[in-house]
């Protein structure tokens, strides 16, 4: 089933999330209390509202409570933010992810119930950094605090040998999920599947064990 979203605070990330909803043919309601903004997004949008978004009978009114996920993006409006993210999750909305000013705002939100915290800022410096650290590390997804999905370039060190031969859950925790090998892709690749070098390994397993595997395997 087709899952539906709701953005509430057109700013610059809010913005962003629903026109990338949108260009996935995701319907996403935009909700911002500036009147320029709803009409920016208004075509990108499958409902934009121009309303007070803590104003909990408008929440009802436009079936908030239909809504599988819900994000929160005020921009320096934390009393906003709060009430809003509260309610949400007062109505029943399964998922509601805020986005957070400070580490006070976070603080707040993660007490009333939010389901994830962003701090936009901090989680790109943070990828950036793991980036220019990695000679390998193409791209990361942080799953938790401790835990995070990885590609990693294989090199002549793991290169021409099988799964089996490697032995990477076993000698580091990680567990390859997946590989890509030009424009094919491996789901769930077999112990006797070999790798190749330039192959790009989609890693899973802890951040501790994944930059082990990366300073000793490649």
């Amino acid at each position: 089933m087709k899952k539906s979203f709701a953005v509430f605070g057109l700013g610059r990330f809010g913005g962003t999330m629903v026109k990338e909803l949108h260009d996935m043919h995701i319907d996403v309601i935009a909700v911002d209390k500036d009147e320029d903004r709803v009409n920016e997004f208004e075509g990108c949008a499958t409902y934009a509202h121009c309303a007070n978004a803590i104003d909990e009978a408008f929440l009802k009114q436009i079936g908030v409570r239909n809504i599988d996920h819900a994000f929160v993006s005020f921009g320096n409006d934390l009393e906003g933010s709060i009430l809003t993210s509260l309610i949400l999750k007062e109505l029943g909305v399964p998922k509601v992810w805020a986005k957070a000013k400070n580490d006070d705002h976070a603080t707040v939100l993660n007490k009333i119930g939010v389901d994830r915290v962003i701090h936009p800022e901090r989680d790109v410096a943070k990828k950036i950094t793991k980036h220019i650290t990695s000679d390998k590390m193409i791209d990361v997804i942080e799953l938790s605090d401790k835990y995070s999905m990885v590609e990693i370039e294989a090199t002549k060190k793991i290169g021409d040998k099988t799964l089996a031969e490697l032995n990477i859950l076993s000698k580091y925790g990680c567990t390859i999920i997946g590989i890509q090998r030009n424009t094919e892709f491996i789901i769930s690749p077999p112990i006797d599947q070999t790798v190749s070098v330039g192959d790009i390994l989609i890693m899973v397993g802890s951040n501790k064990d994944i930059k082990r595997f990366e300073k000793h395997a490649v």
